[in-house]
């Protein structure tokens, strides 16, 4: 496989191994397929053109002729990024279709089908992205045109052990049954790239949106979901794994507005939130003591407290130092998180809801 197209780190620094889609693997596995179905050899390795023009070739990992069908199988390879779907085996199988019916689409196992409004394909439809489904199509459509044949086909991706692995994706939260999505936009995996997950949640919002559900859960991570899971009576799609990603949440909510959502996350991280930042990775937004000793300046904290949380390596000292003066920290950065969320929100309409959990997932603070 081609993979000389690398990226760097968040600091610019140890060079990244960039990897291929699904999306990509399963363009990679049709093409080869139809050309073992119209030639009875399979293309080995396999190269294909992705939408920015980069050229990959893939060698098969499977492949399997029959009476009226041919499948290839490509190695998912995601380079240096931790994708739960690196190393899973993408196969596609070709067969003839109905006359007329041009390039058609099927779910095969490991594959998820839709079943919730909202997203970029009906319900019914197998999840395979548009952008995969292009890309498919015109590899299919060279191939029909050299060998002078119609671009009628069927196309069916699957990918071993796919409803497995959906298991720690998105997938059943958006409604996604039975496996996998096909993915990609650009067909190629840049290492820790915050885009997938942020356009994750936006799919979260759209499905909950569709679905007609007022009231939307943010959290930070488990122990955070479960905290608000234990308070509001929600429907599991209402509930956004959000991670640190607080302003793709906020920004797209603005633009696409629902009655209310709540942000729950652990005191470090929305004390990041409540001193403006929107992005809450410890990489790229740092606590600020001086800011919560601030806070605690305004709740009426001694002197000698104020110098120690100035002082203080981490949130969860300055918030043990509150504890010992009975001061409501976690209560006003509670408060303070919310009118930085509606600073984002501007005017929208939108009720915002804020919980700081502690690390034992009880409620320290509200708003």
């Amino acid at each position: 496989m081609d993979t000389s197209a690398d990226g760097h780190d968040e600091n610019g620094q140890s060079p990244l191994r960039r990897g291929w889609t699904t999306g990509a693997c399963a363009t990679a596995a049709a093409r080869s397929a139809l050309s073992a179905l119209l030639t009875g050899n399979s293309e080995d390795p396999v190269t294909i053109t992705l939408p920015g023009g980069q050229r990959p070739a893939f060698a098969l990992a499977h492949e399997l002729i029959g009476d009226d069908f041919a499948e290839a199988g490509i190695i998912k390879d995601a380079g240096d990024d931790p994708d739960v779907t690196h190393g899973a085996l993408v196969i596609a199988r070709v067969s003839h279709g109905p006359q007329g019916s041009g390039i058609t689409f099927r779910a095969g196992s490991g594959v998820g089908t839709v079943t919730k409004p909202g997203l970029k394909l009906a319900v019914g439809e197998p999840a395979i992205n548009p952008v995969p489904r292009q890309m498919i199509t015109a590899e299919l459509l060279d191939l029909c045109t050299a060998h002078g044949v119609a671009p009628d086909f069927v196309v069916t991706i699957s990918v071993r052990d796919g409803e497995r692995l959906a298991e720690k994706t998105w997938n059943p939260r958006l409604g996604i049954l039975g496996g996998l999505s096909i993915l990609g936009t650009t067909g190629i995996v840049i290492p820790y790239s915050c885009g997938a997950w942020i356009a994750s949640i936006h799919r979260g919002i759209d499905v909950a949106r569709a679905m007609g559900l007022p009231h939307l859960v943010g959290s930070t991570g488990d122990v955070s979901e479960k905290a608000a899971q234990g308070k509001y009576a929600l429907p599991l799609e209402a509930y956004l794994d959000m991670g640190d990603f607080v302003g793709g949440m906020l920004k797209y909510l603005k633009a696409h507005p629902v009655e209310r959502i709540t942000i729950a996350g652990g005191f470090a991280k929305l004390s990041k939130l409540a001193n403006g930042a929107m992005d809450l990775h410890s990489g790229r937004s740092q606590v600020d003591t001086d800011f919560l000793a601030s806070i605690l300046a305004k709740l009426g904290a001694s002197a000698a407290l104020l110098t120690a949380a100035g002082e203080a390596s981490s949130a969860g000292a300055v918030l043990d130092l509150a504890a010992t003066e009975n001061l409501p920290l976690a209560q006003s950065i509670a408060e303070e998180a919310k009118v930085a969320a509606a600073r984002v929100l501007n005017n929208s309409g939108i009720q915002i809801g804020i919980l700081v959990v502690g690390r034992d997932g009880a409620v320290l603070g509200e708003n």
